[in-house]
């Protein structure tokens, strides 16, 4: 078969179009499609009616963070996890933790987890797949559970009014254009030090210098980390409290005390790949170097479900990943599988299968947030309430509904007590990791 054979036709185009044109329904559809849009076109309503925002189990937890132009979903929403219980044990309302405070240590960790992926791979070709992954995005705003973890358990916590949001924090692109920019300059200088056999002590000198440089350029762009702070405030029955000279881990541990590492994370991914009931990591993943290592265990939907579930039982919320761009709508905050009929619309079958999507670079994890309710009938759940970091203004008051046909196909992680998991999933904790190449989606960052 020649080149000829292989390009379209003219001919088959202009009987192509001709067909499009006879026919008085696609000639309906691009009058609308014209006018107002795809999805606005697309929209069922009935999903909305399906997935109103009443649920039999509902924690209260208070007013919608808004994480504004940044990529730290993760982190608002393990924070978030925190400040629910701090608002419970401690009678205050509408409070919330630093996320710039947890941002500023997140972006000096992953430098010098840059740094020392860099040196590892520093023998590899430019040209092989690690060190291009590597250099494709040096650093970014998105993590995962364990890495918030690992930032928690080095640095500790602090609320807002001692290290509050800045114009880098809220809006990070800027900040996150010129510190790649110094990571990658950075790479060439590591790069080269090795080619050229250089003592470890010159190596480290110059790592050392870089840190220094980085830590300059996030304290004039996000402020300074405190090192201690006193704690002033008065709690919903209008009684005055202050705690004085405080340290950011002794603050996390009387207001929150959670023992982190009895929380695991679970994942859904029913690829061919990835065996159920089995633990895994992903390779050159993290971002405190010596921190906590992230861990997943692989489990079957109901497995998973049933685990969530259990958590919002007993009255505690569940940091979830998921993503967030497919079939949502950003307005309404309804996630379901029918909010749009975008293959009735264009009569093209656009289905895939979860792992198909994984397997083909269709769906990864995108976005953190917090499960805060569900609905059971007959035991079963239906439906979800999630709390967003995306302000107050979308979906009901920033609370937004997930169909539990949504959950099963795009949520791909949720974070629970160790104590809720079956005795064999517990010894599957304790087997031998498999590692994940870099670039496996779950690997993705929300």
């Amino acid at each position: 078969m020649n080149n000829l054979d292989k390009a379209i036709s003219k001919k088959n185009t202009a009987l192509i179009q001709e067909k499009f044109e006879a026919d008085v329904k696609n000639r309906a559809v691009q009058r609308s499609v014209l006018h107002n849009g795809i999805l606005a076109s697309a929209e069922n309503q009935q999903a909305q009616v399906l997935n109103t925002p009443v649920f039999s189990i509902d924690l209260e937890t208070g007013k919608v963070a808004n994480q504004k132009q940044s990529g730290r979903c993760w982190m608002f929403a393990a924070l978030n996890t925190f400040r629910h219980q701090i608002a419970d044990n401690f009678k205050l309302k509408d409070f919330e933790l630093s996320q710039n405070y947890t941002f500023f240590w997140d972006k000096y960790e992953k430098a010098n987890y840059f740094y020392e992926n860099i040196l590892t791979t520093a023998n590899d070709d430019l040209d092989s797949r690690k060190v291009a992954f590597l250099l494709q995005t040096p650093q970014q705003d998105g993590g995962q559970w364990d890495m918030t973890v690992a930032l928690f358990q080095k640095y500790g916590i602090v609320p807002k009014d001692v290290m509050p949001e800045t114009t880098s924090s809220s809006a990070s692109s800027e900040l996150n254009n010129y510190l790649n920019k110094k990571l990658r300059k950075d790479a060439i200088v590591l790069r080269s030090l090795v080619s050229k056999n250089s003592a470890e002590s010159e190596i480290a000198a110059a790592k050392a210098k870089m840190l220094e440089e980085v830590y300059r350029l996030l304290a004039i762009s996000l402020g300074n980390p405190p090192k201690s702070f006193d704690f002033e405030y008065r709690d919903e029955d209008k009684n005055y409290h202050i705690e004085r000279n405080m340290t950011p881990l002794a603050f996390y541990e009387k207001f929150v005390g959670k023992d982190l590492n009895q929380y695991v994370s679970i994942i859904n991914s029913p690829t061919a790949d990835k065996p159920y009931n089995h633990l895994y990591t992903v390779e050159m993943l993290g971002n405190v170097v010596g921190g906590k290592p992230v861990r997943h265990l692989n489990v079957e939907i109901e497995t998973f479900k049933k685990l969530a579930i259990a958590q919002l039982e007993a009255g505690e919320s569940v940091w979830f990943g998921c993503d967030v761009g497919q079939s949502s709508n950003r307005v309404s905050g309804i996630m379901a599988m029918d909010v749009y009929d975008v293959n009735e619309t264009f009569d093209v079958d656009f289905t895939m299968t979860k792992a198909e999507r994984l397997d083909y670079g269709e769906s990864l994890m995108t976005h953190a947030m917090v499960l805060t309710g569900v609905d059971l009938v007959d035991g079963r759940s239906t439906k979800w309430k999630v709390e967003n970091s995306w302000g107050e203004k979308p979906g009901n008051k920033g609370y937004f509904v997930m169909s539990d046909a949504w959950m099963e196909e795009y949520t791909y992680q949720i974070v629970v007590r160790k104590d809720f998991l079956t005795d064999e999933l517990k010894a599957a904790l304790t087997e031998e990791v498999t590692v994940l190449a870099p670039w496996d989606p779950m690997g993705a960052l929300a």
